[in-house]
């Protein structure tokens, strides 16, 4: 079926989506960030922003925005809320680090340009107007935001923060009492300041927005287009600053607000145009440089948008801030691993402000949130660890900086080999039932989350993807030298080998076993009512090399595949156990119960490139991309990666997407598709070339910057397989190792890449 609806259209090789229709099935979102505060808005404003620190501490600067432009007492919103109110020439440009909102109306085009700066706390609205008219213009800019630094509103409920006016500063601003850097409350400001002289001001939010009114259609703008100059005392706060601009027939004017939040009043500074406008340079330069370590050619155009545009800033902004509602060790990790591909350098500076979080003894915990180090009981965290490293280490090709020190969560100091050394100790240690990893709380799926609290019951994925880190802690011991630990990784890895193959895999189903809760009652096999396979175990068994993964994906296939694509589990769980947990408590085909769940769709795509299936890759890609409706009915942004797809139990929602751009299904696609579907695997030796690509892509290219050297690699094939039959490098035909191409430094090399079928 073809009908998506794509509501705009990509610009500048992808790195651009301009909406052109505001009313898209849903916000279509687009994030901002730096180290310090992280921000996101829909085609239409809407959005949050808010500031942390160290510890997870946050300052909710805001929690929606709308700028209005008011003349003659008439008032309208340049953001497009509401809908259809008689605006024209409407376009959102969402890029890499901000959007611009377009729309022309009572004589005026105006432009909303967000964006976060490389350094502080805040963001930046430019609000551009352009006088289209033969006569002079008057006019008032007027910027809102809703804050919940002082909590959200309650029906009788307390909001206990004061607000007013700065006029030394130009800002209106919110105070109130937090925890920001600091383990006590501190005094804490939300402010607006803007670069022209305010007139009017407003901080109580009745006062802006009314008792009865809201966001879109606020009492101040329905009432005369203006102010109020209202102060706040233990009301709802708010922010709002109003400029007045006069325009000439013809004439442009911008007025620049900052938003932001601070515990120092002395960084509640107005901005100035000749800075604002050097801070978007620079944030602009930093993204070229950063996400500029790869680049695609396929056959498939908006597949190249896709990952050239929008999958490396994703990869760069999970990295960093993982999930966003919180700041999931595991999520971080993995991020970071995938972004090594484009960006090592910063995925080694990331790496090492990770670990910092990790315990002396190994573990990890699950999330870095309001000023806690918090474990939640989960297992996983660690495991990711060391995928993380050895692949950071290989794109950098230094394994001598496994000697660099890092803390622990608790000022210990240890080398980076020591950190990932003790997270495989520690759950090669932290066992139950047959000697298998504890399950404990959850692994990565979540809301299996009671299997195992009392502290028998295990996670087969989980003892399946420690086998795959101690493999790679064990080629790290290699690099250094360090002959007792790989064989002490020799010892463990046949241990729990065996373990895994007697007490993990099922012979009557064919297939591994998902858990064993602390009643070893058996998760994940032919003989559950519900629930009798997860994909996950046997996706993981190819990636560690287990003998029998070739054999559990065909049964995974056999029982998970539909259309729309391959389930995470099945049958879905229609009642709850008490030894399961939150995953049977949501609908049939949700998420992780039974839904598509993007993330493991691309570790299938690694998978299927590892045992050679180029045209179950064409297929998994096809159905994976959020514009392909070739197999599902999808209407969320063309430039993002969504959570999941949902199932056919869950009737009018088969085939939407669930949440976009916060999670790993972004990260792993770029990993997939750099590493897996392209094949360009980095090895301390070089960069071993391997791909599987779809055989109907008889040429494709991929550029990439690796080790100061640039490959740039054409890919031609005959259509009858992807072995890898020749490589020219510069000219010549080269006789390789392993077709591994050792990089130049500072050297750009021209790479033929010829394949097709050996046998």
């Amino acid at each position: 079926m073809d009908s998506y609806k794509w509501y705009g259209h990509f610009e500048k090789e992808g790195e651009r989506f301009v909406i052109t229709e505001p009313e898209t099935p849903r916000h279509w979102y687009n994030y901002y960030f730096n180290d310090e505060y992280i921000s996101f808005s829909s085609q239409v404003g809407f959005g949050e922003g808010f500031a942390q620190d160290d510890m997870g501490n946050r300052i909710p600067v805001l929690s929606n925005r709308n700028v209005f432009l008011s003349e003659n007492g008439k008032a309208w919103s340049v953001c497009g809320l509401p809908m259809k109110y008689g605006y024209t020439d409407y376009a959102c440009a969402h890029e890499n680090g901000f959007s611009e909102i377009t729309l022309k109306y009572n004589g005026v085009i105006s432009t909303l340009r967000i964006f976060v700066p490389n350094e502080g706390k805040y963001e930046i609205w430019s609000v551009t107007a352009k006088n289209t008219t033969d006569s002079a213009k008057a006019l008032s800019v007027i910027a809102y935001a809703r804050t919940e630094m002082d909590d959200s509103y309650k029906p009788q409920g307390y909001n206990l923060a004061t607000g007013g006016f700065f006029a030394d500063r130009n800002a209106v601003y919110a105070r109130y009492y937090m925890p920001f850097y600091s383990e006590r409350n501190v005094k804490t400001y939300v402010y607006m300041t803007s670069s022209e002289k305010a007139v009017a001001y407003d901080s109580r939010r009745n006062a802006f927005i009314g008792t009865y009114g809201d966001e879109a259609h606020p009492v101040a703008m329905e009432r005369g287009g203006h102010c109020t100059c209202s102060d706040c005392n233990s009301e709802k706060v708010c922010l709002a600053l109003e400029n007045e601009i006069t325009l000439g027939a013809g004439e442009t004017k911008t007025v620049h607000f900052i938003v932001g939040g601070t515990v120092n009043i002395d960084e509640i500074r107005a901005p100035r145009a000749d800075d604002v406008e050097m801070k978007f340079s620079d944030m602009k330069k930093k993204y070229a440089d950063v996400l500029s370590g790869v680049k695609i050619k396929t056959p498939y155009e908006n597949f190249d948008n896709l990952i050239n545009g929008w999958m490396k800033y994703a990869a760069d902004m999970g990295s960093r801030w993982a999930r966003v509602r919180h700041n999931g060790y595991r999520d971080m990790t993995s991020d970071t691993e995938c972004l090594a591909a484009v960006n090592a350098p910063l995925a080694w500076e990331r790496m090492k402000r990770v670990l910092t979080y990790q315990y002396e003894n190994g573990y990890a915990p699950r999330t870095i949130i309001g000023g806690a180090v918090r474990d939640r009981n989960f297992a996983d965290n660690t495991v990711w660890i060391t995928f993380a490293v050895c692949t950071i280490i290989k794109e950098l090709g230094e394994p001598s900086l496994l000697y660099e020190k890092v803390k622990f969560n608790n000022g210990a100091e240890a080398t980076v080999y020591e950190h990932c050394k003790r997270s495989v100790e520690f759950l090669y240690n932290f066992t139950g039932l047959y000697g298998l990893v504890r399950i404990w709380g959850g692994d990565w799926n979540d809301c299996v989350n009671y299997a195992g609290l009392g502290g028998k019951g295990v996670s087969v994925w989980l003892s399946i993807a420690w086998y795959r880190a101690n493999s790679n802690l064990r080629e790290m011991a290699s690099w250094l030298g360090l002959d007792d630990d790989v064989k002490a990784a020799d010892e463990r890895e046949k241990v729990m080998g065996e373990r895994i193959e007697k007490y993990g895999w099922d012979e009557k189903s064919g297939y591994y076993i998902y858990a064993r809760t602390d009643d070893d009652i058996v998760m994940g096999n032919i003989d559950c009512d519900e629930g009798k396979i997860f994909l996950i175990p046997q996706l993981w068994s190819v990636l560690a090399g287990l003998p029998r993964g070739k054999e559990a994906m065909a049964r995974a296939e056999e029982m998970l595949e539909i259309p729309l694509g391959i389930r995470l589990a099945y049958p879905a769980y229609s009642y709850q156990r008490d030894y399961i947990g939150s995953i049977a408590e949501k609908a049939p085909g949700v998420q992780d119960n039974g839904g598509i769940y993007l993330h493991p769709s691309a570790w299938k795509l690694a998978v299927d490139s590892i045992l050679r299936r180029p045209d179950l890759v064409e297929a998994g890609l096809k159905k994976i991309l959020p514009f392909d409706t070739d197999y599902a009915v999808k209407c969320g942004e063309p430039y993002a990666m969504f959570n999941s797809y949902f199932a056919p139990e869950t009737g009018y929602r088969e085939g939407t997407p669930g949440q976009s751009w916060r999670t790993a299904a972004s990260s792993w696609l770029l990993k997939s598709t750099v590493e897996y579907v392209f094949g360009l695997h980095p090895e301390i030796s070089g960069l071993r070339i391997c791909p599987c690509l779809p055989l109907s892509w008889r040429e494709c290219k991929i550029t990439k910057k690796f080790r100061g050297c640039v490959y740039d690699i054409t890919f031609i094939g005959d259509g009858s397989g992807c072995d890898v039959t020749k490589i020219t490098v510069n000219g010549k035909e080269a006789a390789l190792e392993n077709n591994t191409i050792p990089p130049v430094r500072g050297q750009k090399l021209d790479i033929t890449v010829t394949l097709g079928s050996k046998k």
